[in-house]
């Protein structure tokens, strides 16, 4: 069994609302300001913030205030935990499945005899 990562765990959650990802595909154009993702997504602010601190939390994404502009920024190295667990599932589900290939032929050929 796989250890338990919390980080990867906050990767998933964050990416698991589709306000959040929205925001993430805006924010991978450029920084934005709080208040235009606000305006993108027809959310009250205390809403959008809720959603980007979730973002932040796992380190998708990271703010700068300058006086009252809050801007935030995409951080698209947070996700390569999450790739790298990715590419370890393909890889052993592609090995499970080609044994079954392997298991399968073997039959076939077993009963063609």
């Amino acid at each position: 069994m796989a250890k338990h990562d919390p980080h990867l765990d906050l990767l998933f959650h964050a990416l698991s609302d589709p306000t959040r990802r929205a925001m993430l595909n805006r924010l991978a154009q450029g920084p934005a300001a709080v208040t235009e993702l606000a305006g993108l997504s027809g959310f009250k602010l205390p809403t959008v913030l809720r959603h980007l601190t979730v973002l932040e939390d796992a380190g998708l994404v990271s703010t700068q205030k300058d006086g009252r502009i809050r801007s935030c920024a995409f951080q698209p190295k947070a996700l390569q935990p999450m790739t790298d667990w990715l590419d370890d599932q393909r890889k052993l589900w592609e090995a499970r499945l080609d044994r079954l290939d392997d298991y399968v032929m073997n039959l076939m050929k077993e009963r063609d005899k």
